[in-house]
């Protein structure tokens, strides 16, 4: 049953490199059952908040500098359906990142958007890298009747990009700018990290305190600067998609946790900056395994990276990223957050220990030592060329109201794709409703499932079947 198996996980002694991150670090809370209530007097009303809640967003808003704070309790997702739509109008066209999270497309399809995509570099590292501000200005350029731009900085792997550049572009065009900062609600606390979406000139920043603050899992904030997004239109469209029934003991947490970074912010994040250079300084010592940092792009590929995420390659050993991820999970006891083709991904926070730091340092080292060197196969960028760019037949709204057939992956070459595939963690599609299924993609996406990784939207991964958009 998932309550005894949770508590069987916190007592087992696996170190927590994943979300969310309060690290199960057990922080004065009461018992949830005895202060789980509805909107009683005196507890105001999230979707029309006077009183403490309003109060509550008002802090958030201060410290995170914006003209306007919403507490969220549907994750990022509600915060990205709820941007979109009061940025763009019912048939208007988004510029959007191609390495958007699904909820991204998932907005166009209700709101029955056009999406012009704008393409990251794959980095050198082998990564989705920063978007360029250029292919901003000339996709707003050549293609007039934008509404409103989105990028994702940081990436999952913590690629930021140049978000003050690209404001100032999209703002000479009249267009508001939503970045998705999921994985960035740290930013702007510290030196150490790149500063917020919010200081830097973007029109909406959605960010998911649970990913990296210490806050429950699915708590997020939606931060408005003024001008170009409304804030009415934006309350307008969370009452949509958000909950009518917000759960009090998130809310408390979320509180709990803004006042925390306000009260000892700095004294928190300067022992985790200290934390995370000591670890950076023993990973240069591998031989073998390596720690992505800025070194590894080139000066256009990345305006920055992101300290907290621990992109560890395996990418010049004998060991594949799921070989990594499965030693350092069953011999090490530390579970990682992800893994991919040749690398797995660790995420920290002001809430790690030493102890977690010092863990993974020795069993890296230990790994180093052990594993033989070998020169990167073409598997090695199997990952980056998933994301290739896809020729689009028709528009993503359009494909997911189209009639759909299953059929195999040989038949598949040539048609138009019925349903998204994504790599999940972190939710991004390889293939989107509305694209070309080519043959690379399939040789690709077999080569994927072969290695022992599971995609999602794949209709019948065993039997090798997926859906296709049918025009008869």
């Amino acid at each position: 049953m998932l309550d005894r198996k949770l508590v069987a996980y916190a007592l087992s002694g696996v170190y927590p490199f994943h979300m969310p991150g309060h690290k199960r670090a057990a922080l004065d809370m009461p018992n949830p059952y005895t202060i789980d209530v509805t909107e009683i007097d005196g507890f105001d009303d999230l979707h029309h908040p006077e009183g403490i809640l309003k109060e509550a967003q008002e802090r958030a808003a201060k410290l995170y500098g914006a003209a306007r704070s919403f507490y969220l309790v549907n994750g990022s997702t509600c915060g990205l359906l709820t941007a979109i739509s009061a940025a763009v109008p019912r048939g208007g066209t988004l510029l959007m990142a191609r390495n958007a999270h699904k909820a991204a497309y998932h907005a166009a399809y209700i709101r029955g958007l056009s999406t012009v995509y704008l393409y990251p570099r794959v980095a050198g590292f082998g990564v989705q890298g920063a978007v360029d501000p250029q292919e901003v200005e000339e996709k707003l350029r050549r293609k007039p009747g934008i509404h409103a731009a989105l990028i994702t900085s940081p990436t999952y792997e913590g690629v930021v990009s140049d978000v003050a550049a690209i404001a100032r572009i999209a703002h000479q065009y009249g267009v508001p700018l939503i970045v998705d900062e999921a994985h960035g609600a740290h930013f702007g606390f510290h030196t150490a990290f790149p500063q917020s979406a919010v200081k830097l000139g973007a029109d909406a920043v959605v960010q998911s305190m649970h990913k990296v603050l210490p806050s429950f899992t699915q708590t997020a904030l939606l931060h408005l600067n003024p001008g170009l997004i409304k804030p009415a239109e934006a309350a307008r469209f969370l009452d949509i998609f958000e909950t009518s029934s917000p759960s009090y003991v998130l809310m408390a947490g979320m509180e709990k946790c803004i006042r925390l970074l306000a009260l000892h912010g700095e004294e928190l994040f300067c022992v985790y900056e200290k934390r995370l250079k000591e670890f950076y300084e023993k990973a240069k010592t591998f031989s073998k395994i390596h720690l992505m940092c800025r070194e590894d792009f080139a000066p256009q590929e990345a305006f920055a990276l992101d300290a907290s995420k621990l992109v560890i390659s395996a990418k010049n050993t004998d060991l594949s990223g799921q070989m990594l991820y499965e030693t350092l999970k069953n011999e090490y006891l530390l579970q990682m957050e992800m893994v991919s083709g040749f690398y797995v991904l660790g995420m920290t926070s002001i809430m790690d220990r030493e102890e977690g730091f010092l863990r993974l340092s020795r069993a890296l080292s230990a790994i180093d030592k052990t594993a033989r060197r070998q020169t990167a196969g073409e598997d090695a960028w199997l990952v980056p060329r998933l994301y290739a760019p896809k020729e689009k037949r028709m528009e993503f709204y359009e494909a997911m109201d189209a009639s759909r057939e299953t059929v195999s992956f040989d038949r598949a070459v040539g048609r138009t794709a019925g349903s998204m595939v994504n790599l999940c963690p972190p939710g991004v599609p390889v293939l989107v409703p509305g694209e070309t299924i080519d043959a690379q993609f399939i040789k690709n996406i077999r080569k994927y499932i072969k290695s022992g990784q599971k995609p999602r939207g794949i209709a019948d991964i065993r039997n090798e079947k997926i859906e296709v958009v049918n025009f008869q």
